[in-house]
């Protein structure tokens, strides 16, 4: 949903939807942070003037804007609870997190289609989707080692490694026949040609991942090179010069995963050693502004270096050896296959995978949307033999020790973006 006009004077807009401010300040307009500064300047200038002045990307920045208004104001909170107000004891059940980024668009088009469901198959689906940067406490908080099938909802999404491996919880159950992966697409997308994402059990569907690339400030390398890769970064030149998104459980400890399949006990280790401090992401595109301690890198989302101001030290580099990637999976429970296909398929649309590629940057593994990277972009990829064989909630535990141990962290506690 578009809540403003990119003609709207800066100060209009905030003044309507206060929660914009942080979301200004944290793009390049720290004047917007005092009242007197958003009266005077910011009647002055409208959004679509101040986007070119900063050379900033409007769909995005747009985007940005309309996702912090839809969470503030809850609109309708678009979690389609329709099934239970309406009465209907059939309903299908949803449960998940959707990436920021992209979460208003997807529940609207959701919105749409689920209309359409009911129409034509007589069902509601109850769908509670809320934005990732909740956590995956509120899920787990409803799951435990005494839950049974039966009382499961009949689709989980989610990013990440955590919620759905967890041996004690959601992970306890793929051993028992209890999901099944309805996605048929024909073929592979291009883009990740020869990683072998696509479960060989069959339980597991990947809609599409979240990369972590490096932000490098050019002006804080102090005569060190440009790190290229997840090695280069890893080499010993870096240390205590990174900023780490610590706070994306999902991502960091899809990066704490791959750097010990790949490295062992020392990888994390010296993830650890180079680490300066935790920052959000909307902080560390504005990394090269801060008065202390700047880091010379930081790994973040993809998504964000598109929000970096063009013409400044900032450079985002796609790791050499592979974005490390976190994966937006979907869990289908058996039993209703017939039912649940039709709103998997939507999920696994293109039309959805471009709303998760295009407008979150997040790359789609439906074959048919073109995620617009250059041929042969690389990915880091866990892998299903690594996940198969690992009990990945312990892993996590043991690399968050050794990270924490060997870093300047006191406590993890930064919250998810």
């Amino acid at each position: 949903m578009n809540y403003i006009d990119i003609n709207d004077t800066i100060y209009a807009i905030t003044e309507k939807y206060p929660e914009t401010v942080d979301i200004f300040v944290a793009r390049g307009f720290p004047r917007m942070a005092e009242y007197s500064q958003r009266a005077g300047y910011g009647k002055l200038v409208s959004l679509k003037t101040a986007l070119e002045m900063r050379k900033i990307n409007s769909e995005l920045f747009m985007g940005l804007l309309n996702e912090t208004i839809g969470e503030h104001r809850d609109s309708a909170d678009l979690t389609l609870s329709g099934a239970r107000q309406n009465g209907q004891e059939e309903s299908l059940t949803m449960t998940g997190l959707l990436p920021c980024p992209v979460r208003i668009p997807i529940l609207e088009e959701f919105n749409s289609f689920s209309s359409s469901y009911r129409t034509q198959h007589g069902r509601a689906i109850d769908a509670e989707l809320k934005a990732a940067n909740v956590g995956t406490r509120w899920v787990e908080e409803h799951i435990d080692s005494s839950t049974s099938v039966e009382s499961l909802p009949d689709i989980f999404i989610s990013a990440g490694f955590d919620l759905f491996f967890d041996r004690q919880r959601i992970g306890r159950l793929r051993e028992q026949n209890t999901f099944t992966d309805l996605l048929d697409w024909k073929g592979e997308n291009p883009a990740f040609a020869g990683l072998d994402l696509k479960d060989p059990a069959g339980v597991y569907s990947i809609i599409a991942v979240v990369p972590a690339v490096f932000l490098v400030n050019t002006q804080e390398l102090a005569g060190r090179p440009v790190p290229r890769s997840w090695k280069e970064l890893l080499s010993g030149d870096f240390g205590q010069s990174v900023s780490l998104p610590v706070g994306d459980f999902d991502l960091f400890n899809a990066i704490l995963l791959t750097l010990h399949s790949r490295y062992g006990d020392a990888g994390v280790e010296e993830l650890g050693r180079v680490m300066l401090q935790a920052l959000h992401p909307s902080q560390m595109v504005k990394s090269d502004r801060m008065k202390n301690a700047r880091p010379a890198v930081t790994i973040m989302p993809y998504f964000f270096t598109k929000t970096v101001r063009e013409g400044g030290p900032m450079q985002a580099v796609w790791p050499e050896d592979g974005a490390i990637v976190s994966p937006i999976f979907m869990l289908t429970k058996r039993g209703k296959e017939e039912e649940l296909k039709p709103v998997v398929d939507f999920f696994g649309s293109k039309k959805i995978g471009e709303v998760l590629a295009h407008q979150g940057l997040f790359p789609s593994l439906n074959p048919a949307v073109d995620n617009r990277l250059a041929e042969g972009t690389p990915f880091m990829w866990l892998g299903w033999d690594y996940i198969k064989s690992h009990d990945l909630s312990r892993e996590i535990a043991a690399g968050e020790e050794i990270f924490k141990h060997t870093s300047s962290l006191v406590a993890m506690t930064e919250e998810s973006a």
